[in-house]
Parts: structure tokens; sequence; C-alpha cells
């Protein structure tokens, strides 16, 4: 959905985007369209050829694998710190998850012809969009290994702050349904965790919003996978 220009949006909100040299940020800006990413919508589905890179702004995108039977459960987050997509310049036009967004907001498109002109000119962008691609595995390969060993409360925490760390406020706008949908548990699970966290008092939740209350409560109580992400992240793109 082609958004209408704001005042308040700016494509150097994105991470990456901003990280570019001014000359390739120059030759692109003319080329990003601003895009609405209303809650739900699908920016590609499995196996579909991708036509765009998307690179959010406000909005949070999930990286989604759906079994056969309907099932389906986040692989990885992406936010203003990252770009949709990353299957276009890795040499592949499809992907086998599908891209949802999970929290509402505005983004910057880039078609796919302009974003490969780019990437192949072997330079900054590349740099840049490889060394983003490898903090994004470490998040889907440390995403594995925390559904598979860690408590869902841990998981809980630690999707949380994923999330947070993409946001300007303490507040999500998320439903127990859709936290479950996205860590591949029960609705019921998560709605013991949420008591438990807000009996503790870390966070407040009523009808699908959610206020942190005790950020530093949280991240006691998130597993080692939270600072494992966040570093890598801090470490290939604060000197992009």
């Amino acid at each position: 959905m082609v958004a209408t220009k704001s005042a308040q949006q700016s494509p150097d909100q994105n991470h990456l985007l901003a990280a570019l040299p001014a000359e390739i940020f120059e030759r692109i800006a003319p080329n990003l369209e601003q895009v609405a990413m209303p809650l739900g919508e699908a920016l590609y589905e499995s196996g579909s050829k991708l036509h765009h890179v998307y690179f959010p702004t406000t909005s949070i995108v999930s990286l989604s694998y759906v079994m056969e039977n309907g099932a389906s459960a986040e692989i990885a987050g992406v936010g203003n710190e990252g770009v949709v997509g990353v299957a276009l310049f890795m040499g592949g036009d499809t992907t086998p998850s599908r891209a949802i967004v999970h929290t509402a907001g505005y983004g910057y498109r880039l078609k796919e012809r302009l974003m490969m002109e780019e990437f192949n000119r072997a330079g900054p962008m590349m740099r840049l969009m490889l060394r983003y691609t490898q903090a994004l595995i470490t998040q889907m390969s440390q995403t594995a290994v925390c559904n598979r060993h860690h408590s869902m409360e841990q998981q809980m925490c630690r999707w949380l702050l994923l999330t947070l760390d993409r946001l300007p406020s303490q507040e999500l706008i998320m439903t127990q349904e859709l936290i479950a949908s996205m860590l591949g548990v029960r609705r019921e699970g998560i709605t013991e965790t949420a008591g438990d966290l807000q009996r503790a008092g870390l966070i407040s939740y009523r009808r699908g919003h959610i206020t942190v209350l005790n950020r530093a409560g949280l991240e006691l109580r998130a597993c080692e996978c939270y600072n494992v992400v966040k570093k890598e992240f801090r470490r290939l793109l604060s000197n992009a």
C-alpha cells in the first residue's frame, strides 16, 4: 500500500539506509517509495517471486515458516534495523518463508532491478547488505536454539525485548494469539506466562496492549539469546 508522504517519515529512520554513504543514499533516495504496512499485510508469501526489498522504519515484519498443516512460527523479525527480502540479493528470487507485518507502521521499498544495480556495484551497499545478512542468520540460528532449549518465559522475554528495541515506546499493540503464533506455541501457554510477568510487575497487559513496566527485570528473566543477537547486530553494523 503506497503511503501519503508524511513529514514524520524519513528513509534515514531505517538504520541500514542511514548507514549508507551520502553518495549512494542520494542516488537511490528518489527511488525509495514510502509504503504503509498495516498489521497482517503479507509483503511476500512462501515461494513467491520477490519484486522489492523493504526497509521498515516504524513497522516490524515477521519472517515465518508455515507448515503444511497451517501451523507457523517466527524464524526472525525485521524492524528499523534491517531489510526484508535478502533472498533477492543473495541469489534467489524466492524464499520458503513468508513476511507478515506484525507491528503496523511505515517503511520504504526499492524495486528489485534498482536494488540489484546498486548491489552489483560491489561497493558499500553490497558490504552493508552482506553484514546485515550475517546478523540476520545469527538471529535465525539463535531463535532455533532458544525454541529448543529455553523455557516459554525466557522465549517470551527475549521476543518482547527484541520487539521493544525496534519501537520508540514501551508499549506493544499485540494480542496473545499473535505472540503464540510468532513463538509457535499454544495460546494458553502465552496467557499463563503473560500473567506471571504481570504479577511480577514486569509488564501490564490489557486487550491487546502490552506495556513494559520494568525492562531491566525482563532482561534478567530473558535467556542469553537476546544478548547474543543484540551484540552481533551491534558488532556487524555499528561501524557500517
